[in-house]
């Protein structure tokens, strides 16, 4: 009996040099959300928040001159905060209408968040 007892203490005391006591924790942590980057096939997406989030207005056509005159969110004078191409073309896009004042462009099947301090009031294939 004596032995079994010293080889149960002497496990307790290797598990824990080893550092794999259990302990009282939270739970884990929830893993992280997938952006949403809900756009259409076809279609030329921006968004008011990022990862996707927030407002989304999209468009079929391959180029419009100023997209404030369909979207809500351009209208209340909210920046863009993240994209998504689902067309077949890369996508040039402006801080002004009428074309004027690139500052950017993403290839076709691509997205991501952008710098957020600007508008895009017009797009076209490049």
């Amino acid at each position: 009996m004596r032995r079994i007892h010293s080889f149960a203490v002497a496990s307790v005391a290797v598990v824990a040099a080893l550092g794999v006591v259990p302990t009282a924790t939270a739970a884990p942590a929830a893993p992280a959300r997938a952006a949403a980057y809900n756009c259409t096939s076809g279609y030329f997406c921006i968004y008011s928040g990022w990862n996707g989030s927030g407002t989304r207005c999209q468009w079929s056509q391959s180029k419009l001159a100023n997209t404030a005159d369909n979207c809500s969110f351009i209208q209340q004078g909210k920046k863009v905060l993240s994209v998504w191409n689902k067309t077949g073309h890369r996508v040039q896009y402006y801080t002004q209408t009428n074309y004027n004042a690139r500052v950017g462009s993403t290839e076709s099947g691509k997205g991501g968040n952008l710098q957020g301090s600007y508008q895009i009031r017009s797009f076209k294939p490049q």
